[in-house]
């Protein structure tokens, strides 16, 4: 797999979980280079099916799928993978050091190189509010952190990797006004650098997205700005101020 650029393209692309049961039909999506695409939309209205199949963990039935105009299928799956950091919607972390978990999807990189970044988000408060900072055990499954720290240490693993596409499964998990903010800055860090595709479920973490595409059963009703679809009043903006 060459090195990528991040151009996403869903050409007449039909998907299902079961037989009879369409997700997506005669689908087309076309995500530029760099851009900050935001999915929303209700709960099955195949916004993780999309992520999923940027990512290839599922396979589509009908038409086709290009990255950077090259068919997705014919990519080694592990080089393309590296290309593309994800962060679902319960991170997940192994027993370790913060370090461990950050440094899995760039072995290369250094501690020091990782304390830098680290110290880009919030001033580095978040790794001083840590016991060992980056040594820090984070227990199995990461029990030892908070959900907030947790985020901050996958969305850092994706910071070290530098992928071409990332998508993010926005955590639902309530999390103080504090540690929300140092999740936005760490993701901002992130999209400065990548295409990328946030599947949201509070609109909050959206308003700044370069195109907003609303769906509704596997169609895009909607796509435009934040404030253009507020204006327009349609479903967007049904699903904001709710």
């Amino acid at each position: 797999v060459p090195k990528l650029r991040g151009e996403i393209t869903f050409d007449h692309l039909g998907f299902h979980y079961l037989p009879n049961e369409p997700v997506l039909q005669d689908f087309h999506l076309h995500i530029t280079p760099g851009e900050n695409l935001a999915l929303v939309g209700h709960t099955g209205a195949g916004k993780s099916s999309i992520a999923k199949l940027i990512a290839r963990f599922y396979e589509f039935q009908d038409g086709s799928l290009l990255i950077d105009g090259m068919d997705i299928r014919t990519f080694d799956l592990r080089q393309y993978r590296r290309q593309i950091g994800v962060v679902p919607q319960s991170p997940f972390l192994f027993s370790g050091t913060v370090l461990d978990n950050i440094r899995y999807a760039n072995p290369s990189v250094s501690e020091g190189e990782v304390e830098a970044l680290a110290r880009r988000i919030g001033g580095g408060e978040w790794l001083e509010s840590l016991p060992a900072a980056l040594q820090s055990e984070v227990g199995e499954r990461g029990s030892w952190l908070s959900m907030g720290q947790r985020q901050l240490v996958s969305l850092m693993r994706v910071l070290v990797q530098r992928p071409a596409i990332f998508i993010l499964d926005e955590a639902t998990a309530s999390i103080d006004p504090f540690t929300e903010a140092q999740i936005q800055e760490a993701l901002s860090l992130v999209l400065s650098e990548t295409t990328s595709i946030l599947i949201a479920h509070r609109l909050t973490t959206v308003r700044s997205a370069d195109r907003i595409i609303v769906l509704r059963t596997g169609e895009i009703i909607e796509q435009g700005t934040h404030r253009s679809l507020l204006k327009g009043g349609g479903h967007y903006a049904e699903l904001y101020n709710t």
